[in-house]
């Protein structure tokens, strides 16, 4: 500037040639085809760096008042389990839960063409998200759900967690200042680092990071590898709060800090406690229910765990697509566990409160944890079947509850009405399943096949066994009436067999004739050897867990029918209706046909299915073999004494769940998810006056079931409180990163006719077809 020139118009003269060339650099990247620019004159100074932030007391900027002063422990420490609790935040980005998908084309891809806070602004994002990103973002709903809604919570959740941490921790007083500014600076690389403490105690040199979540972030790693290197840091210490399991990315990055200063204290805390996300004032208008286990005039909630559910994708594949495309939206690392950590093959329904007329009635259920948030798929249809289930109880009479695969009996395969529903197509699917398996365990080219054979009597040298009737039927089931509800802690499935006989013939010639002590004999090694080891995969392998749920939802449904007996419910409509319409079913089963699974059984039956070589006193012999009766259901009430001693954990678990998924505090590697039927519109239950129930059949079926059990002591059980929420945060970009009472009632009389797989001659005779001493087959 020549020095004759006026202060003034010096100062002018700066302003211009700073608009132009922010200008042409502007004009730059949107263009990328300007010639660049030389030399120095003109050129803008270099910024000066952001002044530091001196923080602010912890107390102060949290308003936290009437807290003593504590601190953390000095190692790694985990949250006691009697303290887990939870934690409310505003998620702004709810209110648009469930909207609607625009017309393609009808807005731009530009967010700030539209008002923040309008549903266009909403759409724009979505546009630019899809033209961006088409391969991940090909649906408007499930980029809202995981791309848009949750990060619009970050910021409101992070502060809420710190805030809880600041008071549960007592970081408080004049030596602990939160969000201070500090520079750490590696000396490896002379770069030094901008680092905001979201705690720090100015007196001991301790930081405090405080995470909602169990993961680290990956853009301050490089921040907290300087201050493990600074000289300067030197006798500080540093301690990771998480509000979840700890991940095992974040461990390793803990052992690197630990590799670089081993002479400085850096320790990991779990303070767990559940986030309950809860929608502005004025909720969440376009949000739709979901319909689980919900009456007539009741949505169904989609909040708490049960929005995870939501959010499950119906394939391994889709599911693998929504979980990468969701882990490259900017601030992903700040998302707490979503459905991907949920295996929803394991579902399971494990509690039903009471349901009083007109108002919503809790429910939970349970699932195995996916630590590595890889599964997540499916959960849609799980959570379906087992809702389906619970109305299908409800609404058929008990006399209906049966299946039957008789080999003389094709016209009383089941009931009509029972065949046209998902719960009768389970229980048939897994008759059918059972008797595969069972003959399967007697393979003599296992061990215990080899010693089963082996043990069996003999007639002419040759095993002798007679023809089999198998059947499942329940074990007593362990539950708790309390609070009005029930918990099903423990609902196991019993194999029984006999011998029978039957009119259609089976492929070859008998195996033997045995007489009334061969077939003793016969029958104590089978209950002996057999039968546990195919009892045991029926309460534990996959291909039996939608009978486990499905028994489950029977056991939910008829604690709810006894309820309804006492005072009007708004599962009235439904009970002993007999009219199972509204719970069809669902694809891909849509077309299953009973008369199909009844062919299939009978051509395995008189064809046979597995072909043994079985060594003989008179040479190997050729065996060819092929192959529920949920009669009884017996219940028994855990005393209130042993409730409290095994599971003082669960009615707690159990509420937070309604809330928000959460981790059980009983059984490691569980979540339960739950949900409300009244969704959000509580109270809206049915309309018009009560209908007279239709009475229970006093016979509903053969065999009749125990009589009720003996009603539970008084029940106890803890509450939680949770901290005020905070305020919702910033509007979410929602794009990728470019980075690319108490009174129980006894349960279940008329659960005796429960699912009854009734069952003549559920057999499959052992044929032999010859094979002499050195002849062939």
């Amino acid at each position: 500037m020549h020095p004759t020139t006026p202060r003034s118009r010096q100062g002018r003269l700066r302003t211009l040639t700073r608009t132009a060339v922010a200008a042409a650099c502007a004009a730059v990247m949107s263009f990328g085809a300007l010639p660049a620019l030389t030399g120095t004159a003109g050129a803008a100074p270099k910024p000066k760096p952001k002044e530091l932030s001196p923080g602010k007391r912890c107390d102060e900027l949290y308003g936290i008042k009437g807290v003593r002063p504590g601190g953390l422990p000095a190692g790694d420490a985990s949250r006691v389990k009697a303290l887990w609790d939870t934690y409310d935040y505003v998620n702004g980005g709810l209110q648009w839960d469930g909207l609607a998908a625009p017309e393609p084309g009808e807005f731009s891809d530009n967010p700030d063409d539209y008002k923040k806070g309008t549903k266009e602004r909403v759409y724009a994002y979505w546009e630019k998200a899809r033209k961006n990103y088409p391969d991940h973002w090909a649906d408007f709903g499930t980029w809202l759900r995981e791309a848009y809604i949750p990060p619009s919570g970050h910021d409101p959740r992070g502060k809420a967690y710190e805030a809880k941490v600041v008071r549960d921790m007592g970081l408080v007083g004049p030596d602990w200042i939160c969000q201070k500014d500090v520079i750490f600076k590696d000396p490896d690389t002379g770069v030094e680092h901008r680092r905001t403490l979201d705690a720090y105690n100015k007196r001991t040199k301790h930081i405090v990071e405080i995470k909602s979540n169990g993961k680290h972030d990956p853009k301050q790693a490089p921040k907290d590898r300087a201050w493990s290197k600074d000289p300067k840091w030197k006798g500080s210490r540093y301690t990771i709060v998480h509000g979840q399991q700890q991940k095992s990315g974040t461990t390793k990055f803990v052992n690197e800090l630990r590799g670089n200063a081993p002479s400085r204290s850096i320790t990991t805390y779990q303070h767990l406690s559940s986030a309950v996300e809860k929608p502005p004032a004025g909720g969440s208008p376009h949000k739709p229910g979901n319909g689980l286990m919900a009456p007539p005039g009741q949505p169904g909630a989609r909040t708490g765990g049960a929005d995870m559910i939501n959010r499950s994708q119906p394939t391994p594949e889709t599911m693998r697509r929504q979980i990468e495309a969701a882990r490259k939206v900017p601030g992903a690392e700040r998302a707490l566990r979503g459905p991907g950590g949920v295996d929803f093959s394991t579902l399971e329904l494990k509690y039903v409160g009471k349901p009083v007329k007109g108002k919503g009635v809790d429910y939970a259920f349970s699932a195995k944890e996916d630590p590595e948030e890889n599964s997540g798929w499916g959960g849609k249809a799980k959570a379906q079947l087992i809702s389906d289930a619970f109305n299908t109880w409800l609404a058929l009479t008990p006399d209906k509850f049966w299946v039957n695969l008789n080999p003389d009996e094709p016209d009383r395969i089941m009931d009509a009405r029972f065949g046209k529903t998902d719960a009768g197509r389970v229980l048939l699917e897994a008759d059918l399943r059972m008797k595969h398996d069972f003959y399967k365990a007697m393979d003599p080219a296992t061990d215990l096949g080899r010693r089963y054979w082996a043990a069996l009597p003999k007639e002419d040298g040759k095993p002798c066994m007679p023809g089999l009737r198998n059947w499942i039927e329940p074990k007593p089931a362990q539950v708790r009436e309390q609070d009005g509800g029930i918990y099903i802690l423990d609902a196991p499935l019993r194999l029984k067999s006999t011998a029978q006989t039957t009119q259609t013939p089976g492929p070859g010639e008998p195996i033997c004739t045995p007489d009334e002590a061969q077939t003793r004999a016969a029958q104590a090694v089978i209950d002996a050897m057999i039968v546990p080891a195919v009892e045991k995969q029926i309460n534990t392998e996959p291909q039996y867990a939608d009978l486990r749920r499905v028994y489950n939802a029977r056991v939910a449904a008829e604690f709810v029918r006894q309820q309804d007996a006492v005072a009007p419910t708004d599962y009235r409509k439904i009970i002993n209706s007999n009219d199972v319409s509204r719970w069809p079913l669902r694809a891909p089963n849509e077309k299953w046909d009973k008369n199909e699974l009844f062919q299939k059984y009978r051509k395995i039956y008189t064809e046979g299915e597995f072909q043994y070589d079985v060594p003989t006193a008179g040479g190997t012999m050729i065996y060819i073999v092929g192959g529920v009766d949920m009669s009884k259901a017996p219940k028994r009430n855990v005393s209130a004494q042993r409730f409290k001693a095994e599971h003082r954990y669960l009615p707690r678990t159990k509420d937070t769940s309604v809330r928000a998924m959460t981790d059980d505090a009983e059984n490691a590697g569980t979540l339960y998810l739950g949900g409300n039927t009244a969704g959000s519109n509580p109270g809206g239950g049915g309309d018009g006056p009560d209908p007279t129930p239709t009475p229970s059949p006093t016979k509903p079926g053969e065999p009749s079931g125990p009589p009720p059990s003996d009603p539970a002591p008084d029940p106890s059980g803890p509450g939680d409180g949770s901290p005020k929420p905070v305020p919702p945060g910033k509007e979410p970009d929602g794009d990728l990163a470019d980075t690319g009472s108490d009174t129980p009632v006894g349960l279940i009389s008329g659960i005796a006719a429960a699912i009854a797989v009734a069952g003549g001659a559920l057999v499959w005779w052992m044929r032999r077809r010859g094979r002499e001493p050195g002849g062939a087959a």
